[in-house]
């Protein structure tokens, strides 16, 4: 693990400070982008072309009545709203920006990584189970069961990375794809991950988790004021944080296609802030294809999820794993 370094805490701190407002920015982007798939006018009267519209949300939540169920358990009712938030926070510790931009180089990151994206589950089933309520229960039930059932398929697809990278460093990972990108080298890892990502997220087509139909809301029933709100961050936050591993893992990170082949080296200077300008863009780009998913697939049925995630992609994700050991193993042994 690299020293921490006054350079660390200015990208980490500048990575944090982006990644909070980040959620206000993605609220207005999903309310234009759905209206504009719904052919509606979209948020339009709170500030010019609607843009204070997130404050304005913010300012209704902060004015609303704090309530808690009183036969809930108050205590991890008031807790539970801060584990996602926090939770997708941390991420943001090793996820590099661009060349030498990256608050710390943990030598198992990607093991990091995956420990801090599945102990969001617990925000969900907490608040499900606090509430003492049957809509929020079956809420957060159905959050741990989606959730388990697609974070193996994930960490596979992440493995199936690491083939090539040959270190769990995310430094290192990045690296690895200055000449190809994994989008190429293992376009069905990079299928399966973005899925799974996409459940992970709880997000439509995977959000059975609130459910409106059903569940009322799911987890957040009887939530509301700013606890609302932060689990109305975290949402947010998770699409953005899943944008950048998307793009970290499959698509290059701060990398252009094939760079190493024809960019030319440049200062320390502008060599940053094309890593950034690059990695920005990716990240932004699938922020919106997140939006554009959920206002065009309707809601899969429960059975389905589950059908899923434990008969397609996980063994997808196993087999796809063992063949590409396979074929680096061979080039390494006899074209190496």
């Amino acid at each position: 693990m690299e020293p921490v370094t006054s350079t660390s805490y200015i990208v980490l701190g500048t990575a944090l400070f982006m990644l909070l407002n980040s959620a206000a920015l993605a609220v207005y982007a999903e309310r234009r982008v759905a209206a504009f798939i719904q052919n509606r006018v979209g948020p339009n009267r709170v500030g010019p072309l609607g843009l204070l519209q997130p404050i304005a949300d913010v300012v209704k939540l902060i004015l609303k009545e704090d309530v808690t169920p009183a036969q809930g358990y108050k205590t991890l009712h008031a807790i539970a709203p801060i584990i996602p938030v926090v939770t997708a926070l941390m991420t943001a510790a090793v996820i590099p920006f661009g060349e030498g931009l990256y608050a710390t180089d943990i030598n198992a990151g990607v093991l990091y990584l995956l420990a801090m994206t599945s102990l969001g589950v617990y925000g969900v089933t907490l608040a499900g189970w606090s509430s003492n309520s049957k809509y929020s229960l079956l809420g957060g039930l159905r959050a741990a069961a989606q959730m388990i059932s697609y974070e193996l398929p994930l960490g596979m697809a992440i493995a199936s990375c690491i083939l090539f990278s040959n270190s769990l460093s995310l430094v290192d990972v990045v690296d690895s794809q200055e000449y190809w990108w994994n989008i190429f080298r293992n376009p069905i890892g990079a299928v399966i991950f973005i899925v799974a990502a996409f459940a992970e997220a709880n997000r439509t087509p995977f959000d059975l988790v609130e459910a409106e139909q059903e569940l009322v809301g799911g987890f957040h029933t009887e939530y509301s004021s700013m606890k609302f709100g932060m689990f109305f961050l975290a949402e947010y936050m998770h699409v953005v944080i899943g944008s950048m591993l998307i793009t970290t893992f499959f698509f290059g990170s701060y990398h252009l296609p094939f760079a190493g082949y024809w960019l030319p080296e440049l200062s320390s200077t502008w060599q940053s802030v094309l890593d950034v300008s690059v990695f920005v863009t990716k990240t932004l780009l699938w922020v919106f294809i997140y939006i554009w998913v959920r206002w065009t697939i309707p809601r899969f049925k429960y059975n389905q999820v589950m059908k899923l995630g434990w008969k397609r992609l996980l063994p997808l994700s196993i087999i796809n794993f063992i063949v590409l050991a396979v074929i680096i193993y061979a080039w390494n042994a006899f074209l190496g």
